[in-house]
């Protein structure tokens, strides 16, 4: 089968990816065997590729925001069977047993394996995965905006609920960086009621935040209208952690949903003051996947999409690294 492989990460400007041959896996017993139609290019993939985030595992095949339809299913499966269409995200597989797992935070799993991390992932014509750790996708939802709802959307939708907002029709949430994961939710949070305040530099991505919904939008150090309930920061620069700190309102609560981020060097304390909170989020539950795909599904949540072939994975990753597409790149493997 054809796929896009690391063997050693580099700047993506030197197209670190190799286009190849690689043998066709097979399921072993609980897993099931994808013919993969679409796979998301996600910033995590970035980090993975550049060495960002320390390899675990080379050669590897990246790409977590998988869908597909099961060919085969191996011994033990039940539930499954082949021409279903099912996506993979991040979230390969978590034990079930360790002391994360048993108080339901199987995200935190001291074992978890990681789809096109620890194990070989999407960007490819086939992968295998856990049929426990599949997710079925919505006949109302096309492949290429099924694709991203794996992370942006899921990971997203956490970052929302870590807000703590959802059920407060008044409240304002600010988003801090608006890319493919804050226009996914950007319009969850519209939908389910909240206002919405967008920080970014980018002169267009203001204006696009404002037509997406967004009840006001400017640069990341302007004043907003009024203070913030809680915030999101997508960006992975600690100045605009900062910045978040301080549009916060007291008691206020800010999530950090970037997998990486620059080191912060100076933290005021009366930034934290009045109980304010900070929340990183760290990967996604099986649980968040299937209640971010019924809101999606119920309220026709839907990124905007650009789609490139496999072979041209680098370039995407490239394309996303420059930040010159606020929707989603996903690969059309099919």
């Amino acid at each position: 089968m054809k796929a896009m492989v690391l063997y050693s990460p580099s700047p993506i400007e030197s197209k670190p990816l190799r286009y190849m041959d690689v043998d066709k896996p097979s399921p072993g017993r609980g897993e099931v065997l994808i013919r993969v139609h679409k796979c998301g290019v996600c910033r995590t993939d970035l980090h993975i590729v550049e060495g960002e985030l320390k390899p675990v595992k080379l050669p590897v095949i990246p790409g977590h925001q998988v869908v597909g339809v099961v060919e085969e299913v191996g011994e033990g499966v039940e539930g499954v069977s082949p021409g279903e269409r099912v996506g993979v995200p991040w979230l390969y597989y978590s034990c079930g047993e360790c002391r994360y797992c048993r108080r339901g935070l199987e995200n935190l799993c001291e074992n978890a394996l990681f789809t096109g991390y620890s194990v070989d992932g999407g960007y490819a014509e086939y992968m295998v995965a856990k049929a426990g750790f599949i997710h079925r996708i919505p006949g109302s939802i096309g492949d290429e905006h099924a694709a991203p709802l794996m992370c942006a959307g899921a990971v997203g939708y956490r970052s929302l609920k870590l807000t703590g907002l959802l059920g407060r029709s008044d409240a304002v949430l600010g988003l801090f960086g608006y890319g493919a994961a804050a226009h996914l939710v950007l319009q969850v949070a519209r939908r389910l009621g909240l206002r919405v305040y967008v920080f970014t530099s980018s002169r267009w991505k203001i204006e696009k935040a404002l037509e997406n919904g967004a009840e006001w939008a400017g640069g990341t150090s302007e004043e907003p209208p009024r203070k913030l309930d809680a915030a999101i920061v997508y960006a992975p620069v600690s100045q605009v952690f900062i910045e978040a700190l301080r549009k916060v309102d007291k008691g206020g609560r800010v999530v950090l949903a970037e997998i990486y981020m620059t080191p912060v060097e100076r933290l005021d304390y009366s930034l934290l003051w009045y109980e304010r909170e900070v929340k990183s989020v760290a990967n996604v539950t099986r649980r968040d996947v299937r209640e971010f795909l019924e809101i999606a599904e119920k309220h026709g949540v839907k990124p905007e999409v650009k789609t490139y072939g496999l072979k041209e994975a680098n370039e995407a990753l490239e394309e996303l690294k420059k930040g010159g597409h606020l929707g989603q790149i996903v690969l059309d493997i099919a």
